[in-house]
Protein backbone atom coordinates (compact mmCIF):
# COMPACT_ATOMS: atom_id res chain seq x y z
CA UNK A 1 0.00 0.00 0.00
CA UNK A 2 1.27 3.37 -0.66
CA UNK A 3 1.97 6.29 1.69
CA UNK A 4 -1.64 7.91 0.52
CA UNK A 5 -3.57 5.04 1.15
CA UNK A 6 -2.16 4.11 4.72
CA UNK A 7 -2.90 8.10 5.22
CA UNK A 8 -6.29 7.70 4.55
CA UNK A 9 -6.76 4.52 6.55
CA UNK A 10 -5.00 6.15 9.61
CA UNK A 11 -7.44 9.18 9.15
CA UNK A 12 -10.25 7.18 8.67
CA UNK A 13 -9.05 4.98 12.34
CA UNK A 14 -8.91 8.51 14.05
CA UNK A 15 -12.78 9.13 12.96
CA UNK A 16 -13.57 5.77 14.03
CA UNK A 17 -11.81 6.04 17.80
CA UNK A 18 -13.47 9.49 18.09
CA UNK A 19 -16.89 8.12 17.56
CA UNK A 20 -16.44 4.78 19.69
CA UNK A 21 -15.08 7.20 22.47
CA UNK A 22 -18.05 9.32 22.67
CA UNK A 23 -20.70 6.37 22.11
CA UNK A 24 -18.92 4.37 24.54
CA UNK A 25 -18.86 7.40 26.88
CA UNK A 26 -22.44 7.27 26.27
CA UNK A 27 -23.07 3.82 27.71
CA UNK A 28 -20.70 4.79 30.75
CA UNK A 29 -23.18 7.44 31.62
CA UNK A 30 -26.14 5.59 31.01
CA UNK A 31 -24.57 2.46 32.65
CA UNK A 32 -23.19 4.74 35.62
CA UNK A 33 -19.78 3.52 35.50
CA UNK A 34 -16.64 3.83 32.64
CA UNK A 35 -15.12 0.38 33.44
CA UNK A 36 -18.48 -1.41 32.80
CA UNK A 37 -18.78 0.58 29.50
CA UNK A 38 -15.41 -0.71 28.92
CA UNK A 39 -16.00 -4.17 29.30
CA UNK A 40 -19.00 -4.22 26.98
CA UNK A 41 -16.80 -2.40 24.57
CA UNK A 42 -13.83 -4.69 24.82
CA UNK A 43 -16.06 -7.98 24.68
CA UNK A 44 -17.91 -6.97 21.26
CA UNK A 45 -14.59 -6.07 20.36
CA UNK A 46 -13.27 -9.41 20.71
CA UNK A 47 -16.11 -10.78 19.36
CA UNK A 48 -15.54 -8.88 16.30
CA UNK A 49 -12.00 -8.83 16.59
CA UNK A 50 -12.43 -13.29 16.27
CA UNK A 51 -15.05 -13.14 12.93
CA UNK A 52 -12.42 -10.73 11.35
CA UNK A 53 -9.82 -13.92 12.31
CA UNK A 54 -11.97 -16.61 11.54
CA UNK A 55 -12.53 -14.88 8.26
CA UNK A 56 -9.41 -13.37 6.89
CA UNK A 57 -6.81 -15.70 8.41
CA UNK A 58 -5.26 -18.54 6.28
CA UNK A 59 -2.64 -20.12 8.73
CA UNK A 60 -2.56 -19.58 12.54
CA UNK A 61 0.81 -20.05 14.35
CA UNK A 62 2.26 -22.64 15.66
CA UNK A 63 2.57 -23.34 19.23
CA UNK A 64 6.64 -23.04 18.97
CA UNK A 65 5.77 -19.11 17.86
CA UNK A 66 2.98 -18.65 20.40
CA UNK A 67 5.95 -19.94 23.36
CA UNK A 68 8.33 -17.25 21.88
CA UNK A 69 6.08 -14.53 23.11
CA UNK A 70 7.31 -12.88 25.80
CA UNK A 71 4.99 -13.40 28.69
CA UNK A 72 4.54 -9.83 29.34
CA UNK A 73 3.00 -9.07 25.76
CA UNK A 74 -0.11 -11.46 26.36
CA UNK A 75 -0.97 -8.49 28.45
CA UNK A 76 0.12 -5.16 28.69
CA UNK A 77 -1.40 -4.26 25.83
CA UNK A 78 -4.88 -5.13 26.75
CA UNK A 79 -4.08 -2.99 30.20
CA UNK A 80 -2.59 0.01 28.98
CA UNK A 81 -6.05 -0.33 26.55
CA UNK A 82 -8.48 -0.61 29.82
CA UNK A 83 -6.84 1.83 31.57
CA UNK A 84 -6.51 4.58 28.23
CA UNK A 85 -10.28 4.10 27.15
CA UNK A 86 -11.18 3.85 30.21
CA UNK A 87 -10.03 7.42 30.87
CA UNK A 88 -11.41 8.07 28.00
CA UNK A 89 -14.60 7.10 28.33
CA UNK A 90 -14.64 8.74 31.81
CA UNK A 91 -13.32 12.48 30.49
CA UNK A 92 -15.60 12.36 27.70
CA UNK A 93 -18.87 12.87 29.26
CA UNK A 94 -16.99 15.79 31.39
CA UNK A 95 -14.80 17.50 28.96
CA UNK A 96 -16.90 16.75 25.83
CA UNK A 97 -15.30 14.26 22.60
CA UNK A 98 -13.31 17.25 21.00
CA UNK A 99 -11.82 18.66 23.88
CA UNK A 100 -10.85 15.02 25.10
CA UNK A 101 -9.58 13.80 22.01
CA UNK A 102 -7.43 17.20 21.19
CA UNK A 103 -5.82 15.72 24.92
CA UNK A 104 -5.25 12.31 23.68
CA UNK A 105 -3.84 13.00 20.90
CA UNK A 106 -1.67 15.52 22.25
CA UNK A 107 -0.58 13.02 24.48
CA UNK A 108 -0.16 10.20 22.25
CA UNK A 109 1.60 12.70 19.29
CA UNK A 110 4.28 13.48 22.40
CA UNK A 111 5.00 10.03 23.34
CA UNK A 112 4.90 8.42 19.99
CA UNK A 113 7.37 11.12 19.09
CA UNK A 114 9.73 10.39 22.12
CA UNK A 115 8.98 6.49 21.79
CA UNK A 116 10.07 6.48 18.37
CA UNK A 117 13.43 8.35 19.09
CA UNK A 118 14.63 6.02 21.85
CA UNK A 119 13.23 2.81 20.02
CA UNK A 120 11.27 2.19 22.49
CA UNK A 121 8.77 -1.32 22.54
CA UNK A 122 10.63 -2.46 19.88
CA UNK A 123 9.55 0.17 17.14
CA UNK A 124 11.31 1.53 14.38
CA UNK A 125 13.58 4.30 15.69
CA UNK A 126 12.84 7.52 14.07
CA UNK A 127 14.91 10.66 15.44
CA UNK A 128 13.75 13.87 16.61
CA UNK A 129 13.73 16.52 14.20
CA UNK A 130 13.69 20.19 14.57
CA UNK A 131 10.64 19.37 12.16
CA UNK A 132 8.98 17.12 14.49
CA UNK A 133 9.68 19.32 17.67
CA UNK A 134 7.57 22.03 15.50
CA UNK A 135 4.70 19.62 14.68
CA UNK A 136 4.74 19.06 18.34
CA UNK A 137 4.75 22.61 19.96
CA UNK A 138 2.18 23.43 16.69
CA UNK A 139 -0.14 20.92 18.11
CA UNK A 140 0.05 22.24 21.67
CA UNK A 141 -0.17 25.26 20.37
CA UNK A 142 -3.63 24.21 18.85
CA UNK A 143 -4.40 22.38 22.07
CA UNK A 144 -4.87 25.87 23.63
CA UNK A 145 -6.72 27.11 20.64
CA UNK A 146 -9.07 24.44 20.48
CA UNK A 147 -9.74 24.73 24.49
CA UNK A 148 -9.57 28.30 24.36
CA UNK A 149 -12.83 29.45 26.45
Amino acid sequence: MNQYTLSILAFTGGIFLAAQGGLNAHLGVLLKNPLLASVVAFFCSAIFALLMVFVTLKTYPSITQLQQIPFYLWFTGGFFSVIGIGLYYYTIPKLGVATMISFGLCGQLIFAVIAGHFGWLNLPTEPITLKKIIGVLAMISGIFIINWK
